[in-house]
């Protein structure tokens, strides 16, 4: 066996690593140059132009996805001695954010060809208490609306979809994001498009997306452009206590052209995905499901899995035998209930929810950003090869 490793330790193969092209660096130094660096007329065309590409007609920025589904949930009146059923297989961050607004999470398994919620489990987990289904299109892959919309309108729920992965999905035609009445959105570093830290939400309507604003910036009726801008001085009210949630022109400065190359580099990372699945196709390990053709895949994680009995190695082995070729892998993710807190606080069991449990301790995401170089892609199948084959 070859022990020399397929990449150098100087040459690692960061996971998730985004491609930051020159016209956003230039915008950037524009906004450091004018002074205006906090929330301003860039996070505005960045709103307008996000809107326009998802076919919205309200949005708001803010500074993450959490913050997203906090001010959703928020703005939906949902808070103490209310329930909010989502996934297991998610990040953490969707069960805190209902955690923080009051809210109990309840959790409803994962199909296990598709990884996203299972229609069945959530009507299985409704009661009087429930509020709201937050659904994960996980990966870029999206869950079964139409399932989840007859459910919601027969229980009188509430939909927020968390489109972390989710930015260039759709479901039947229809973008993903627009289907609840709230939808939220990533810009973090490892995401499609990028701003560094940065979110989004889309509203169904003009009160709730006022509302979210004001919930964003401290519960204050007037933003800081509007207030300092040249039409004059505006005094501000606070009308409740709010959050420090705001984007900045900084950040949406990068994400006005990240969005003008969605395509390209959605594009880019559909033929990654096919690459891989050519390449893989005879390996002893699961490749991602096929992509139905009534939905358009984001390709945001490229997740196999690793089962021990067939691959003749554990996924946590799998991720260090690769890791030590030079290429870097991620786990998206351990599902909630393996964690020690939600364990604790809520007695939630891995066995409880079988299908989350087994992806979880079995998935590993390959590198699949548009930054890959042919090269790249081809180090990733030769140490996945070399891994594999060599047990």
């Amino acid at each position: 066996m070859n022990s020399k490793p397929v990449r150098t330790k100087e040459n690692f193969l960061i996971f998730g690593s985004p491609i930051i092209e020159q016209p956003e660096i230039d915008e950037v130094v524009k906004s450091m140059k004018s002074g205006w660096l906090g929330t301003g007329p860039k996070v505005a065309q960045f709103e307008t132009d996000f809107k326009a590409y998802k076919g919205a007609n309200y949005a708001a920025a803010l500074n993450s996805c959490t913050a997203s589904l906090h001010l959703s949930m928020l703005a939906s009146d949902i808070g103490k001695g209310d329930e909010i059923i989502t996934t297991p297989m998610t990040f953490c961050a969707t069960v805190n954010a209902i955690i923080h607004c009051g809210a109990t999470p309840v959790l409803a398994d994962v199909d296990q060809r598709t990884m996203n919620i299972d229609p069945k489990c959530v009507e299985a987990k409704i009661t009087p208490k429930t509020k709201a289904i937050l659904p994960v299109h996980f990966a870029g892959r999206p869950c079964d609306m139409d399932a989840l919309l007859n459910i919601a309108e027969r229980h009188n729920l509430k939909i927020i979809e968390d489109c972390a992965h989710a930015i260039e999905t759709t479901y039947n035609g229809k973008h993903a994001g627009t289907f609840g009445e709230f939808g939220c959105f990533s810009f973090y570093v490892t995401k499609n498009i990028v701003t560094g830290e940065g979110g989004m939400v889309l509203a169904k309507s003009e009160e709730a997306i006022n509302r979210i604003k004001i919930l964003g910036l401290h519960g204050m009726t007037k933003d800081a452009w509007k207030r300092f801008s040249d039409e004059g001085y505006k005094h501000y009210l606070v009308v409740t206590a709010g959050f420090k949630y705001n984007m900045m022109d900084i950040q949406a400065a990068i994400g006005i052209h990240q969005l003008k190359r969605i395509e390209v580099y959605w594009k880019r990372r559909q033929a990654i995905w096919q690459r891989y699945n050519e390449a893989f196709s005879n390996l002893p390990i699961g490749l991602p499901a096929d992509t139905a053709s009534n939905i358009r895949h984001a390709y945001h994680l490229y997740t196999i899995s690793v089962d021990k009995d067939k691959a003749g190695i554990s996924r946590d082995s799998f991720i260090d035998a690769v890791t030590a070729e030079g290429i870097g892998v991620g786990v998206h993710y351990l599902s909630i209930p393996e964690h020690p807190f939600y364990q604790k606080t809520f007695g939630w069991k891995p066995e409880d929810y079988p299908n989350a449990m087994r992806i979880g301790r079995q998935t590993v995401s390959l590198p699949i950003s548009a930054k890959l170089t042919d090269s790249d892609i081809a180090d990733v199948i030769k140490a996945i090869y070399k891994v594999v084959k060599s047990k």
